[in-house]
């Protein structure tokens, strides 16, 4: 075997040792920073969709200000969870999909903004909603290892 393809064979195994974690630890960096972003005004390309979308959640009872430092709050609690793991994974894996449900609601809350006249196909917004279906599964791929270990290693650590 040639040395080049010893390193990928020793990369491979390294992955895959640590593809859960991987896979964690990376979605967890995305929400960490899409939540930061949403602290800064306009510095989020999805603030007005994910503003809107919850106004019409709540049935316009709560001021956007609130909406969006609890979305910022939420979307940053959920990546640290996912990234420190351990007794924060399994809250923050139910956050997740909590908050997907959401942010899939949108398709259905606001259609204009969502699908292309006249056309099954999403608009540029609606497959910003669209690809999150990626993170949905990464997120099922990491819970069915994080609840399939049940409590095995006594504090849920997430590590691995």
């Amino acid at each position: 075997m040639t040395a080049g393809a010893q390193a990928l064979n020793r990369l491979a195994a390294y992955v895959n040792a640590h593809s859960h974690a991987l896979l964690r630890v990376t979605v967890g960096i995305v929400f960490f920073g899409f939540g930061v972003l949403k602290l800064f005004p306009s510095a989020s390309p999805a603030e007005q969709l994910a503003v809107d979308a919850a106004t019409k959640m709540t049935l316009g009872m709560v001021p956007e200000t609130v909406l969006l430092l609890s979305l910022a709050a939420l979307e940053t609690a959920i990546g640290i969870g996912l990234i420190v793991g351990r007794r924060l994974l399994r809250p923050a894996l139910v956050a997740f999909f909590l908050h997907m449900g959401g942010v899939f609601s949108t398709l259905l809350l606001l259609p204009d903004a969502m699908w292309q006249p006249h056309s099954p196909a999403p608009t540029m917004e609606g497959q910003y909603v669209v690809k999150n279906v990626v993170l949905v599964a990464v997120c099922l791929v990491v819970a069915a290892h994080e609840w399939g270990r049940g409590d095995r290693s006594g504090a849920g650590n997430g590590a691995g």
